[in-house]
């Protein structure tokens, strides 16, 4: 596992340089997604290069990736290792010039993510873990915040881009701002989870796609956190790649959260 973490944290800091080359020096073509999600051709660019090198040092592994093969049925498939990536997590972002854009890359076998790398190019920051080898950010092991108190506590969220069912959202947010401290919204599913498992916020929720949250999860559990579902995962769907419901917090606060959130 350790020569393929380091596979995989070459790659993202490779891609990380493209597409903030692209970003500095070129200018950014946009087009959008089911007429609602922005993509950028650096999205693209980047996606090919990642998914390329897979193919070429692992040609009989299967990749999930959001650009290029976004097949999501490729998650319920375990005879075969599968790599997880997110060239661009933070596209939004990417297209505006904020700096919380993050490369995501990671690796499963038998539906259990092993490997986590999750690359912030405009900070300098790598954020990795392998499965019982803990977590790192630039190579100095990280840990949860501890917090023990909602009402101390820091929590992220994010909105999908289709608005048409926001009701439960919008009473899942009601009772998070009157149970926490406050509310981030950072625009990077994968860097607000590494966040909470690096201590700059102690909770984290949201339903997205397994691109956008499978490297940091393992990375916040390997730096202590609690990482899982306020709801149940449908039975016999790999739970490290089900996508809804997905919640993420300092062990101190993970039953009272869920409970919040699933009872809201």
């Amino acid at each position: 596992m350790t020569d393929i973490a380091e596979f995989a944290e070459r790659i993202a800091r490779e891609a990380g340089e493209m597409i903030r080359h692209e970003r500095e020096q070129n200018t950014l073509r946009t087009d959008y997604k089911q007429q609602t999600e922005l993509v950028t051709h650096a999205d693209v660019m980047a996606d090919e290069f990642i998914t390329g090198a897979i193919r070429k040092a692992f040609p009989e592994h299967r990749i999930l990736s959001e650009e290029t093969m976004p097949d999501l049925s490729q998650a319920e498939n375990l005879d075969t290792p599968l790599w997880v990536v997110d060239a661009i997590d933070g596209t939004v972002n990417y297209a505006y010039g904020h700096p919380q854009v993050a490369v995501s890359i990671a690796y499963a076998e038998q539906g259990r993510v092993q490997v986590g790398v999750v690359h912030a190019p405009f900070s300098g920051e790598t954020f990795r873990a392998t499965r019982g080898g803990g977590a790192t950010l630039n190579g100095n092991s990280i840990r949860h915040s501890g917090a023990t108190e909602p009402r101390q506590a820091l929590f992220a969220t994010g909105f999908p881009y289709t608005k048409d069912n926001l009701a439960p959202l919008l009473r899942r947010l009601d009772v998070m701002i009157h149970h926490c401290r406050d509310l981030r919204r950072i625009g990077s599913a994968a860097l607000d989870i590494c966040w909470v498992a690096c201590g700059r916020l102690d909770i984290y929720y949201e339903t997205v796609s397994p691109w956008d949250f499978a490297a940091a999860k393992l990375i916040a559990r390997e730096a202590g956190a609690s990482a899982g579902h306020f709801t149940e995962v449908p039975k016999g769907y790999p739970e490290d790649l089900w996508g809804q419901n997905n919640l993420v917090t300092a062990p101190g606060l993970y039953d009272r959260i869920r409970e919040l959130l699933a009872n809201a």
